[in-house]
């Protein structure tokens, strides 16, 4: 990974919603916008914004099926960006 990689990575990690949003898809395999939307007490809009700028640095990935749109974490994503999640994870709890 690139400088600008972390960059990115790390401005999106500086939101307490789309932290929110990483922490509950971690005790999760999968949810859908709505999920994460009354999960996170968000709207269905402002939430999907959020989960926009997830998936497009590949922190998350998305599947459409049907009329939904489900995420879940990126299982490749680079070891030390997974330590930094867990951590952000296990410090929650």
């Amino acid at each position: 990974m690139e400088t600008k990689d972390y960059e990115k990575i790390f401005k999106a990690f500086a939101n307490k919603r789309r932290l929110d949003i990483i922490a509950y898809l971690q005790t999760k395999n999968e949810a859908t916008v709505g999920d994460i939307a009354m999960k996170i007490k968000l709207s269905f809009k402002a939430t999907s914004k959020h989960l926009i700028i997830l998936s497009t640095i590949n922190i998350l990935e998305k599947e459409q099926r049907n009329l939904l749109v489900f995420y879940r974490m990126n299982k490749s994503l680079p070891k030390n960006i997974k330590s930094i999640i867990s951590s952000f994870s296990n410090s929650r709890e």
